[in-house]
C-alpha cells in the first residue's frame, strides 16, 4: 500500500496526528506532555502520511517568518520505520513549503536521524544541544522555488 500525504485540515485529522505524536514522542521517547504539545501546536501546519486510514508518519511545521519554515514533531511510527515513509513524507512537505512560497527549512534533527535529513540535503549547524534530554542538532535547507 503506498503513503497518502496531505494537510491536515478537519478535527479529525489533527487528532490523528496528535495520537501518533503522542505515540513516538511520549510514549516511546518519554518526552513531558507539556513539552511534546506546546503552544505553536495551533499556528501549526501538520502533515499527514497514511497508508489506507491508519495514521503512520506526521511532520509540523511553524511559519518562522521572512520565508523560513521550521519543521518539527516529525514521526513515524516505530514498527514502519526504514521503509521510506519518512522521506516520503518529508518529499511532500519539503514541495508543500515551496509551492507556499517558504524560501528555508530548518528543524532541530534529534542526533540519530542527523544521516536522514542530510539524505534530504540538510546541512547542520553549529554545536549538538538537547531538548527534552534529547541530543539534537540545528540542520537547514534552501528550498526550490515552486515556480
Amino acid at each position: 500500500m503506498s503513503l497518502s500525504c496531505r494537510l491536515a485540515t478537519t478535527a479529525q485529522e489533527l487528532a490523528l496526528c496528535r495520537e501518533l505524536r503522542r505515540v513516538v514522542f511520549i510514549e516511546e521517547q518519554g518526552v513531558p506532555e507539556e513539552i511534546e504539545q506546546d503552544r505553536d501546536d495551533a499556528m501549526a501546519l501538520h502533515f499527514l502520511g497514511l497508508e489506507g486510514a491508519q495514521p503512520v508518519a506526521v511532520a509540523r511545521v511553524v511559519d518562522k517568518g521572512h520565508g523560513v519554515a521550521k519543521i518539527g514533531r516529525v514521526a513515524v511510527l516505530m514498527a514502519r520505520r526504514g521503509e521510506g515513509l519518512g522521506a516520503a513524507l518529508m518529499a511532500f512537505v519539503l514541495t508543500s513549503l515551496a509551492e507556499r512560497g517558504f524560501t528555508e527549512a530548518l528543524l532541530h534533527a534529534q542526533e540519530p536521524v542527523v544521516g536522514f535529513y542530510e539524505k534530504l540535503e540538510f546541512a547542520t549547524e553549529g554545536e549538538r544541544f538537547f531538548e527534552a534530554e534529547i541530543p539534537h542538532f540545528a540542520m537547514r535547507k534552501r528550498l526550490q522555488s515552486a515556480g
